[in-house]
């Protein structure tokens, strides 16, 4: 039974790394997912084989509820809440880890009144600590999202000695618990001390990083599943923990360089606490811009021959996937090329735009990174900017007072002309004014992504 526990293990861990690898495309990513979800199956039940821990009747109780507010969950959110779901699923894997390195310590050390390896003891330590700080920071990041809290930075002064000083605490009573296993107090206080670092590490990270911010979270999540596997002494987690923090680090790696940005920069503040000379005071604009109607949208989609689409965050507000997508088919049938630049850090998640098309089937070869469109953007007829901000801000290039300065964008204002999708001028999430607004080649098509977007359509099919 334990060679075929072991070999089930295996074979788990192989259909992971294969459900990864296929992650790295969109359009193979939800075969992945089914392939890794299946593994997963594998791993549990042949844990449940192995421990014997639970009775039948016991572990069909838990699938059933498990399963039922997963259904629930997944009917529930809608697309524009998937980022702070993601959020959510994060903390609960460290509340998890968190739960096993606690149990585990009290039921040998305090229960039992054995004594403990030093390195089980150290995988329980990192274990609580990493847990910890995933739950209450992931937490801290939901209500970011979901409007609970203020998604601007949180800061005040010596924000970061304290973060260093309840560090050193934390190190300090694992110390302890390590020279002395019955100091439970120890534990007491690295368990308080995480849960305070996980609120003190995201508040002070503006909305912007948000994207990076879930990532990292996700590694943390994968790092305290890994640790919990060596206080198990379980293959499986160590394998299922490593693959998901190493990959997570991978993509908040690739989420910073999309933002120009060095990791160590978000995690002490993000946007919130760089220069405020470019941010926008009172949500009032300067800018002079030109708006276009209905009509005139029409006319000018109708008669180009190249047309670039660039997704935002208000684009899945206004669930206008669908109706982008109708856009698309009417304008190809007229031998218009239509193609989406999806810049690394639009939307409130990690691939959050992909998911959005996704879900409408538009054709994955028509979703370009930036630097795959970029130089054919001069020769472009119209970029049409549905939803998206601070990712098309031609202040990112130039404007050294700027907090996006630097960022890689979408330079949609290279094209021949540019329509802009947005319910008003208020600024996105960075909080700066977008001067692209104000260009002579820029357009801006005021309203409901969706309602308005209709109406253009319509208007295209009655050409």
């Amino acid at each position: 039974m334990d060679i075929i526990v072991k070999l089930a293990y295996l074979v788990a861990s192989i259909m992971f790394i294969i459900g990864i690898k296929k992650m790295n495309k969109p359009a193979t990513a939800r075969n992945g997912n089914q392939i890794s979800a299946f593994g997963m199956l594998i791993a549990i039940v042949a844990t449940m084989v192995q421990l014997d821990v639970l009775s039948l009747p016991e572990v069909l109780i838990c699938i059933v509820i498990g399963s039922a507010i997963g259904y629930y969950v997944s009917q529930k959110v809608q697309m524009t809440q998937m980022p702070e779901m993601v959020a959510l699923f994060n903390g609960f894997g460290g509340l998890a880890s968190l739960g096993v390195g606690l149990s585990d310590y009290w039921l040998k050390s305090v229960e039992n009144g054995e004594i403990v390896n030093n390195i089980t003891l150290i995988s329980i330590l990192v274990t609580i600590l990493i847990g910890g700080i995933t739950f209450t920071g992931s937490y801290v990041a939901f209500a970011k999202l979901n409007g609970r809290i203020s998604g601007n930075a949180i800061v005040f002064k010596g924000q970061h000695w304290l973060n260093f000083v309840l560090l050193l605490g934390a190190c300090a009573g694992g110390a302890l618990v390590l020279w002395q296993q019955d100091m439970i107090w120890g534990i007491y206080a690295l368990l308080f001390i995480s849960l305070l670092l996980g609120v003190l590490v995201v508040i002070p990270i503006g909305g912007a990083d948000m994207p990076v911010v879930i990532s990292l979270l996700n590694s943390y999540s994968g790092m305290a599943a890994c640790a919990t596997g060596f206080v198990l002494n379980n293959y499986m987690l160590i394998v299922a923990g490593a693959l998901v923090g190493s990959s997570g680090i991978i993509l908040t790696n690739i989420m910073c360089k999309g933002m120009n940005r060095s990791l160590l920069n978000v995690v002490m503040g993000g946007f919130g606490q760089t220069s405020t000379s470019a941010i926008t005071v009172g949500g009032k604009s300067n800018l002079i811009v030109k708006e276009v109607g209905v009509e005139e949208a029409a006319i000018l989609f109708d008669s180009a021959s190249s047309v670039v689409i660039v997704p935002g965050y208000g684009m899945a507000v206004a669930q206008a996937q669908h109706i982008i997508k109708e856009l698309m088919e009417i304008l190809l049938k007229k031998n218009i090329n239509v193609r989406f630049a999806i810049h690394p850090v639009a939307g409130r998640m990690p691939g959050h735009m992909n998911v959005l098309l996704a879900e409408s089937n538009v054709p994955y070869d028509r979703l370009l990174e930036p630097d795959d469109i970029d130089d054919d953007l001069s020769n472009t007829d119209i970029v049409f900017v549905v939803g998206a901000n601070d990712v098309v801000n031609p202040a990112a290039r130039h404007d050294k007072n700027s907090p996006i300065y630097g960022m890689p964008i979408i330079n949609a204002d290279k094209a021949k002309t540019v329509i802009v999708s947005k319910r008003s001028m208020a600024s996105g999430y960075a909080g700066i004014e977008n001067e692209l607004f104000g260009y002579p080649n820029c357009l801006m098509l005021f309203g409901d992504a969706k309602t308005t977007l209709t109406k253009v359509v319509n208007e295209i099919k009655e050409m």
